[in-house]
Formats: C-alpha cells, structure tokens, sequence
C-alpha cells in the first residue's frame, strides 16, 4: 500500500497554479477564496499522448504579455500564453540538432525576459539544451493575425559536454550565465553573451575507505538572482552540494538527505533557504549556510518528488511528482495547506503570481465550482444531521421515561410513607381512648 498523509488541510490562500504532466496536458489549479479556499481544476489544455510528455518549462511572470514555452517528449517545443493556453508558435528541434533517438530529449528550456514590453510582445527568445548537451539560444517572432505564420531565427548552437547526459540546466536571474550538469558531467557554468565556458566543478576526492563518488548530478538551482557564483546542486547518491565559484572548483559545503537520490531543489527568496525534495517523497528545507536541516514538511508523498516551487509573494511552496497529487505547503509552520488529485504524474509545476480574484472572468466561473462543492458535501451533512436529530430523540425519550418511572417510585414510596404513619397515627388514637375509658369494677 502506498504511503500517504492522513492530515487535516487547512485550506490555502487565493493563487494559480500551472502543472504539467507525463501525458502532455496542462492543468490550471486556482484557489479562489479571498480567506481559505481549496484549490481545485478549473482548466485543461491539450489532448493526452504519451509522446508529448512535457520535459521541460519556462514561464516570463509578468502582469502584461505573459509567456509559458513547454518543451515536449517528441522534442517540440510549444510558446503559449498562460492565460488562456492559445499558441503563439511551435517550434521543432529534430532536424536543426540532430536529434535521432528518443534518448535525446529536452530537458533545460529558459525564456529570457525582455525590458521592453512591445518587443515581447511580437517576440521572444529562449535556450535550450538535450540530453546530449546540445544547446542554442533562438530568437522567436509570433505570428500575424494576417499571414498565420511565425519567424524563427537560425539558433546559434554550441555543445556543453563532450560525454554523458545532461540532467539539469539553470539560468541565473540576470540571464547573463547557465549551468548545466548530468550524469558523467560536471557542472559547468557558460557565458551567454560570449557562448564560452567560465566555470567547471571538480568532484570531491576519495572518502576514508578509498570510495570514489561517480558524477552524477540530478538538479541545481542558483542561491540568489543578483549573484551567479553560488548554487546549489543535487546529486544521485543523496548529497546536496553548495558551490561557491570564486572560492573553490569543489563544493565549499555537502550533507547528505536520507537515502534517495535527490530529484528536486528550490531556493527561498531569502537567499540562503533552500527545499529538498527525494525519490521517496521525502521533502524538508534546510539552511544552505551551515547545512543544518530546519525541518521536515509534514505528511508523506507516495512517490518521487519531480518539481518544487517557491511562490515570489505567497508563503507556500508546491511541490509535485510521480504521484499524481499537486501539494500546497505552509513554508512557516511546514503543514499541509492542500492536496489536489490531478490522475496523472505531474512533472513540473509553476505559480502566477499575477492571479487576481477579483478578476471579471473568475467571477464568472466561481458560482459554478460553489454549487458543485455543495452538491458534493450536502448529503453526508444530510445524514450526519438526521443520525444526530434520532439520536438526540431517543436519548430525550429515554430520559423522560426514566424521570417518570423515578418519579412512580418516589410517589409510591411516599405513598406508603403515609399509610404507615396513618396507621400509627390511628393505633395511637385507639390506645389513648381505651386508657380514658373508666374501668369496671372500681
């Protein structure tokens, strides 16, 4: 039986989340109440197919021309709008990377934020990178109303790994550097402007018993948006390493996380919080600076943990895996906020934090989800009140029946009570009367 928690949820405040899952389709979870809502599934975008699995997402987070670009199992890459999940442009790599086999997936994709909004607007540019190691940087201009066609641009190509597979790729804040790293590769970190390699890590040495680690790294994330020197990485035999790239090619700090390879990592927005998540549902948030752990997140997921995100305003984390289930997490007191059944394993998981409830179309739709909820909880309420309601009378019955039989016996008792000191009363009488009665004879 798989493990799962068996805790209360609370309920979480208003927020939109986007999830992707292994059969392609794109899910929109929101909470609408303005106090403590429960998160439920108010679209769906894409048919399933198991070949457009999403293996990797970018999203620009923005009040106006939001942009989400979802790369796919077939190796297609989709630019759509996360508001109402029109596509802008598709775009293919099978012929521009050489892409044979179906082992040379997508698995980094970024979308690089513009300054100027008209530009983003009618265009955009993003980086990629296979399994392979092969990665490019393209600039992508949206089809007209008019022609119903969009402008690639020749990407600019380099390879990042000569061996191995590449398993993780990160974008700093700045979007100025990007790291990449995998099995058999070590993370390397490259200059976008320049397309040259600044950076590489050394593995650690042998352990006391002459152990060597193979390389082997899963996820990694930056620390902070301003500072690309430091992050975070992630590797199979458990640890999480701190990398420092002014100070040392090896890691300035390592600890190890249960017994699973580790599959997700998060930073906070403090800059020294990060959350880890394992291949066995286990998920807890540390303190990068002495790698102390500062507490488990409560309840346990009942499989591998593939996606954590930090919400930039909100005080929640979500966190979605092979499961199927999207959990929303209190960061302060680690508690369960909510849990929400999507059928699928979620790979990935994004937040808007531009949702606003307030808005025309949110109204529209949230009666609809209210009678819903309605339905569904009414009749066990029904049935609890009607138990209750029986309960109650056969509970005020049998109290009265036994207050009137109390008080038969009280009546009874009382009631002999008095005949006997009737009689005493009258035997008494009888014997006063025969003591005044004159005596004969005297």
């Amino acid at each position: 039986m798989p493990r799962t928690t068996t805790l209360e949820c609370s309920g979480c405040p208003p927020l939109r989340a986007l999830t992707f899952d292994a059969l392609g389709l794109i899910k929109v979870v929101e909470a609408r109440d303005v106090q403590r809502g429960v998160p439920q599934v108010v679209e769906r975008w894409g048919d399933p197919e198991s070949a457009k699995c999403v293996t990797a997402v970018s999203m620009i987070d923005r009040s106006s021309h939001p942009l989400l670009a979802v790369a796919r199992k077939n190796n297609r890459i989709d630019v759509l709008s996360p508001i109402n999940g029109d596509v802008q442009a598709t775009i293919s790599d099978a012929h521009d990377l050489n892409i044979i086999s179906e082992e040379n997936n997508i698995v980094g994709l970024h979308l690089f934020a513009k300054q100027n909004l008209e530009l983003a607007s009618r265009d955009c540019t993003l980086l990629s990178c296979t399994t392979k190691g092969n990665a490019s940087i393209r600039s992508v201009e949206f089809a007209d109303s008019s022609t119903g066609s969009s402008c690639i641009d020749s990407p600019k190509t380099w390879n990042v790994c000569s061996g191995g597979n590449i398993l993780c790729s990160k974008v700093d804040g700045n979007e100025n550097f990007a790291l990449f790293g995998g099995k058999g590769v070590e993370i390397n970190i490259w200059d976008l402007k320049n397309f040259t390699k600044i950076w590489n890590s050394k593995s650690p040495p042998k352990d006391s018993l002459g152990i060597f680690t193979p390389t082997w790294f899963t996820s990694a994330t930056f620390l902070m948006k301003d500072d690309h020197r430091k992050f975070v990485a992630g590797t199979n035999s458990h640890q999480v390493r701190l990398y420092d790239i002014s100070a040392q090619r090896r890691p300035v700090l390592s600890f190890d996380f249960r017994e699973t390879s580790i599959k997700a990592l998060a930073e906070d927005i403090d800059g020294y919080s990060i959350y880890v998540g394992n291949g066995s549902g286990d998920m807890a948030s540390f303190d990068i600076r002495t790698g102390k752990m500062l507490g488990c997140f409560s309840g346990k997921c009942s499989g591998s943990i593939r996606s954590i995100v930090r919400h930039p305003d909100l005080p929640v984390v979500a966190s979605s895996g092979l499961d199927s289930y999207l959990r929303l997490w209190d960061i302060k007191t680690r508690q369960l906020l909510s849990a929400v059944f999507l059928k699928q394993p979620v790979m990935h998981v994004l937040f808007d934090s531009n949702f606003i409830v307030n808005g025309p179309c949110k109204e529209q739709t949230q009666p609809e989800i209210m009678v819903s909820e309605e339905v569904e909880v009414s009749p066990l309420k029904r049935k609890k009140t009607s138990r209750n309601k029986e309960h109650m009378i056969d509970g005020s019955e049998r109290k009265k029946r036994s207050k009137q039989s109390k008080d038969r016996k009280n009546s009874e008792e009382n009631d002999g009570h008095e005949n006997i000191a009737s009689r005493d009363k009258k035997s008494k009488s009888a014997s006063k009367k025969k003591n005044k009665s004159p005596i004969p004879g005297l």
